[in-house]
């Protein structure tokens, strides 16, 4: 699998609540961004079935 660049925009606050999250949680906040992007996944396809 190849792994793709996705460049987003954040407002400051957001991204300042964001790498608070990911340093509590161990992680870089690409790491809790790649998480939370499979959580939101993994929810939906058990609603709606895998696409």
């Amino acid at each position: 699998m190849a792994i793709k660049s996705l460049s987003i925009r954040i407002d400051e606050d957001m991204l300042n609540k964001l790498h608070s999250v990911a340093e509590y949680e161990g992680r870089s906040a690409n790491s809790q961004i790649l998480i939370l992007i499979r959580d939101c996944i993994e929810k939906f396809e058990k609603e709606h079935g895998t696409k």
